[in-house]
């Protein structure tokens, strides 16, 4: 038995906040913007909006897709770090919304690697046969916690939530290999300071360049395979140069690489799922391809997981 994910669902705010409207906010362009990160936009979402309604809107998809009830939910793994407020978590106020009674809930803080430090969680929980569904969501409304008046964050970051649910698969599907990593004592790289994002984009840069393409080549030699068996690298979408340095760590072709860094900015924990749930709706990820997720974020935190997609 292997624990692989069998259902997908995702939410992005409507308002589109392109970088033509960041020119009349900060002293920045588009052109700028566009050949340093890769982004064109990203979306906010309101006032009315916060993380957890993100995080119900795309855990009610997923459960959709995965043809499950909230009741058949054992346990709600919701990766965030901008949730509603300090507690509750925002996987107990989306477990009450669901109507997932069953289910036990919890917050996961690992900022952008967030996400895939859920999967591998799950992975545990279903391979020793503790719970069988659970639902891992990565969620995130950075606009709150976003300086508008700092030209070097303001311009990178958007709002949107990735859902997952995650069940027994056969053995030879599901999620294959995995790595987890952290480093604190580079905390002070990319830290919350009051109620702003702080970041030294030059040190960031240079670790997630080589961390990335490491991990990733990790978990594919974890799982026996090799760089050719890839099907489609899905990156953290930060920046499209740290992600096309780690597909040109795996000498993949550009077709191989997922992006969506381009329209939705960087959404720290819910970018891979976001970018997963587009692959699927894309029709690029197929019955036994190999995937490898890859991501890293504040802490400093990284992980990677390499899947053979299906049940």
């Amino acid at each position: 038995m292997g624990a692989g994910i069998i259902g997908m669902g995702k939410y992005v705010p409507d308002t589109v906040l392109t970088n033509f409207d960041l020119e009349k906010m900060v002293d920045t362009s588009d052109e700028w913007i566009r050949t340093r990160t890769g982004i064109e936009e990203r979306r906010i979402a309101n006032d009315e909006v916060d993380t957890s309604d993100m995080a119900y809107y795309a855990s009610v998809e997923a459960l959709e897709k995965a043809g499950l009830s909230a009741e058949e939910i054992d346990l709600i793994l919701v990766a965030t770090v901008t949730p509603d407020r300090p507690f509750p978590s925002v996987a107990c106020l989306i477990q009450a919304r669901l109507g997932a009674k069953n289910a036990a809930a919890m917050d996961i803080s690992a900022a952008c690697a967030g996400f895939i430090y859920g999967l591998v969680t799950a992975k545990q929980y279903i391979e020793t046969k503790t719970y069988k569904n659970i639902l891992v969501v990565g969620v995130e409304k950075l606009s709150k916690i976003t300086n508008w008046e700092d030209r070097n964050t303001a311009v990178l970051f958007g709002d949107g939530a990735g859902a997952a649910v995650m069940a027994p698969v056969s053995d030879d599907k599901g999620i294959l290999s995995f790595e987890l990593g952290s480093d604190g004592t580079k905390a002070k790289e990319l830290y919350q300071e009051g109620s702003h994002i702080v970041m030294n984009g030059r040190e960031v840069f240079k670790f997630a360049v080589r961390q990335m393409g490491e991990s990733a080549v990790n978990v594919i030699e974890k799982a026996g395979l090799t760089k050719e068996d890839i099907n489609l690298l899905i990156p953290h979408q930060a920046n499209i140069r740290i992600m096309e340095a780690s597909r040109e760590r795996l000498a993949l072709p550009v077709e191989r690489l997922m992006k969506t860094v381009h329209k939705y900015g960087n959404t720290s924990s819910s970018s891979i799922p976001l970018a997963l749930a587009d692959g699927i709706e894309e029709g690029k990820i197929k019955d036994g391809d190999i995937i490898v997720l890859v991501g890293f974020g504040g802490g400093l935190t990284w992980g990677a997981v390499a899947i053979r997609w299906g049940n």
